[in-house]
């Protein structure tokens, strides 16, 4: 094996080393952003669930009765 093929052969390692790298940043970086959506929206819905349960029931609408003729 000559220079060249080695130095080919080693530039095409650093090249697949720093892809992988790049690679996992991006996931890490996507499921940081995915856990902290999941965040804000979890405590939203235990925000609207919590108001739910404090606000009054509506009030149920009652029938009219027309008056006898």
């Amino acid at each position: 094996m000559n220079d060249q093929q080695r130095a080919e052969r080693n530039f095409k390692k650093e090249e697949r080393a720093k892809d992988g790298r790049k690679a996992m940043t991006e996931y890490e970086i996507q499921g940081r952003a995915t856990r902290a959506k999941t965040e804000r929206l979890k405590a939203l819905r235990l925000a609207r669930d919590a108001q739910v349960k404090t606000d009054a029931p509506p009030a149920s609408p009652t029938k009219r009765r027309l008056a006898p003729r």
